[in-house]
């Protein structure tokens, strides 16, 4: 028997549900709406199973893994509100926005039960996300503090 891909050990939406995430996103101004199996997902930058955004909607199957909804998710959470309304499938080409996204959803993720943010820091390692310490932990514990300034800066959680 095969091992199975990492990237397919990833934790999915349907193992989780909805409900929590979609809580969560509301605290934030944030929809979340679920596409129906095998419909294509709008707004998504990447295809396939990879969540999508359009203004302040996030969209996702129940294959979509919990690491892509929450980093898509966060990519609204960073902008400023006005900034949001004009988001259509790709949030930012900021390095800036995109180290304090990565960061903000493993903050998120400890906001989820279900979730954890240890289970999403190797679910990211899993996906293939890529930092220079060789790991997302090692670059969350010791390498993001210019994430976490740009966080402090629009008063949104660090841990």
């Amino acid at each position: 028997m095969n091992a199975p891909d990492s990237a397919d050990a990833v934790l999915r939406v349907g193992a989780i549900g909805f409900d929590e995430p979609r809580t969560l996103l509301a605290r934030y101004g944030l929809t979340l709406i679920e596409v129906a199996d095998g419909e294509a997902i709008p707004g998504s930058f990447w295809g396939d199973t990879e969540a999508g955004i359009i203004g302040t909607t996030v969209y996702a199957r129940a294959d979509t893994p919990v690491h892509s909804l929450l980093h898509e998710a966060c990519h609204l959470i960073v902008l400023p509100e006005d900034k949001r309304a004009l988001v259509h499938t790709d949030a930012t080409d900021s390095i800036e926005e995109e180290d304090a996204t990565c960061y903000l959803q493993i903050v998120l993720a400890g906001e989820l039960p279900s979730v954890g943010s240890a289970r999403l820091m190797e679910d990211m390692d899993r996906w293939g996300y890529t930092y220079r310490l060789g790991s997302t932990r090692a670059w969350f514990e010791q390498d993001a503090p210019e994430a976490q300034a740009f966080l402090r800066e629009r008063g949104l959680p660090i841990g």
